[in-house]
């Protein structure tokens, strides 16, 4: 990776060398196939709900045993994939937590104009209102185990019913916010599933601050998905299952993949969500960038003003270095 000049707002280090139906979906193109044909059932997942009726955003909703409800996945095509015959790298990209949160989130911010033109797929699934993109060590409402609906299930099944990469370097993972954290986390537990990996406004350090990441976690996923259960145990923590999913703990594993960090510097003062949200991300984020810095991984790091909210300008950096990162369509 290469260096630019800092500017005030950005720095890149290198170190070493609406509705369901108006989401819009649509039918998937066998990865063997040369016209197209309707996606279909597999990998423990069957479709229950569809709209294919746009040419770029397809949406699907599936019945499976991972996750107690129905969740929706949105799948943005690139322009021409109907007629280009080309395969294609994918993004993974997770929303953040939250009850206005789901699967259609970034359609709301605008990520069909910002992928205009783009030669990549953008998967986009549910991950429950404060799932934490995990399977949780209890929960007291059914199934809510989004890990394995991400990993187990919906990650083979786009790869069987779209023309992609299937392979580290056709898949990047991103996210915001509790997604930004998900990304990390699967990129690093998950090694050769993502070449690219970004967090923006995502945390990197669940234990600092005597584990006030994990305790929020906890307590998110307790009150929003699991009915009580929670993700990492009370009143003690599953201690194996943290240090497998925090990225301050798998450095090694973000070794050769490309690294894309964004944080905010001053989150709003009067609103205690935004202060503890981006306070936390901003210091856990530069121990991981600490950390990645003493092992010799490049990555690109961004401090910029402002809180905890998702910045367009950086998200269109992020897409550009991902398509540079992985296989050409």
């Amino acid at each position: 990776m290469s260096e630019h000049r800092p500017t005030r707002r950005s720095v890149l280090k290198t170190v070493g060398g609406i509705s369901a139906a108006a989401a819009l979906g649509g039918a998937g193109v066998l990865g063997t196939a040369t016209a197209a044909q309707a996606a279909g059932d597999g990998f423990g997942l069957r479709i229950v709900d569809r709209n294919e009726s746009n040419s770029r955003m397809w949406y699907y909703r599936f019945q499976t045993d991972a996750i107690g409800w129905n969740p929706g996945v949105n799948v943005l095509l690139p322009d021409g994939y109907h007629t280009s015959g080309r395969t294609y790298p994918v993004l993974y990209l997770f929303h953040g937590g939250g009850t206005d949160q789901d699967f259609i989130t970034f359609d709301r911010m605008g990520i069909r104009d910002w992928t205009a033109g783009k030669p990549i797929i953008v998967v986009m699934p549910d991950g429950g209102h404060a799932g934490w993109y995990s399977n949780p060590v209890s929960s007291n409402v059914g199934p809510r185990n989004w890990e394995t609906f991400h990993i187990a299930q919906l990650l083979p099944w786009i790869d069987a019913n779209f023309r992609t990469y299937a392979e580290y370097n056709g898949r990047a993972v991103s996210g915001f916010s509790m997604g930004g954290f998900g990304a990390l986390k699967y990129a690093a537990k998950y090694y050769g599933h993502f070449a690219s990996v970004s967090a923006h406004s995502g945390p990197a350090s669940l234990r600092r601050d005597f584990g006030l990441v994990a305790h929020w976690a906890n307590l998110s996923s307790a009150a929003l998905d699991l009915g009580g259960g929670t993700v990492y145990g009370v009143p003690l923590w599953d201690e194996a299952r943290v240090s497998a999913d925090n990225p301050v703990q798998r450095i090694e594993s973000y070794r050769n993949k490309r690294v894309f960090l964004v944080a905010g510097t001053s989150p709003d003062p009067i609103n205690w969500f935004d202060t503890a949200n981006e306070t936390q991300v901003l210091a856990g984020q530069r121990e991981f960038r600490s950390l990645l810095g003493q092992a010799n991984i490049p990555h690109e790091w961004h401090e910029v003003p402002g809180g905890h909210f998702v910045r367009p300008d950086l998200f269109k950096r992020d897409l550009d270095g991902i398509v540079a990162r992985l296989r050409k369509a």
